[in-house]
């Protein structure tokens, strides 16, 4: 029998830590939160390697070290509200949720947001809710957010989603631009974003998240 203890262990001293990843309640929830539930059963056993895990449709669950490098530079905080957009499995919302009061997570693929739901109230995860909807729309209904954050690459992050951040807030996001990624922190000061370099990382488009292409004969 797979002992997915000790690799959650070892996924944390060799993937979160030595990526200057120091806030106990990340290391704490990356060490509680079981990976390899929410990952598709036939790739269980890649759970805790240092890549990206396919979910399907090109979409992954992202690699330890990105998420848990998101989450420092956001430094959410035990009251605050989460909106996590592109959940897949539930895995990122799991986390987050050790560390928030609540997290909305989105998920537009209806199988994936259904296992997801079912995942996270199995592990007893009472403080999250699935809800099914476009990425790029995120779930107005229920915000605004002190912190958003998308779990894939993005190019361009709608208008839309940015009035859904609270005054104050922060969402993480990747941008890819071309081959090169960059996560970057948008902090809402006076109704406007401003963004931050945080770190070089890559991911998937998600789907909403690409610029239009002109057309061209």
């Amino acid at each position: 029998m797979t002992d997915f203890a000790t690799r959650r262990t070892m996924m944390v001293d060799t993937q979160v830590r030595p990526s200057d990843v120091t806030k106990f309640t990340i290391i704490e929830a990356m060490l509680s939160v079981p990976r390899e539930v929410y990952v598709p059963a036939d790739k269980r056993e890649a759970a805790y390697m240092g890549e990206h895990v396919p979910l399907g449709q090109g979409r992954v669950l992202m690699d330890p070290r990105t998420l848990a490098k998101m989450l420092d530079a956001l430094d959410i905080q035990p009251g605050e509200t989460v909106l996590d957009l592109g959940c897949g499995l539930g895995y990122s919302t799991a986390v987050i949720a050790r560390m928030a009061e609540a997290v909305v997570a989105v998920e537009e693929d209806e199988g994936l947001a259904a296992e997801a739901q079912r995942t996270l109230s199995a592990q007893g995860v009472d403080n999250a809710a699935v809800v099914v909807g476009k990425l790029a729309e995120g779930a107005a209904k229920a915000g605004p957010y002190d912190v958003i954050t998308v779990q894939g690459a993005a190019e361009v992050v709608p208008e839309g989603l940015l009035a859904q951040l609270k005054e104050g807030g922060r969402i993480g996001c990747l941008f890819m631009e071309g081959t090169l990624g960059v996560v970057r922190v948008g902090y809402k000061r006076e109704g406007a974003v401003t963004w931050r370099f945080a770190f070089n990382a890559s991911a998937p488009v998600l789907p909403g998240f690409a610029k239009s292409r002109a057309f061209a004969l």
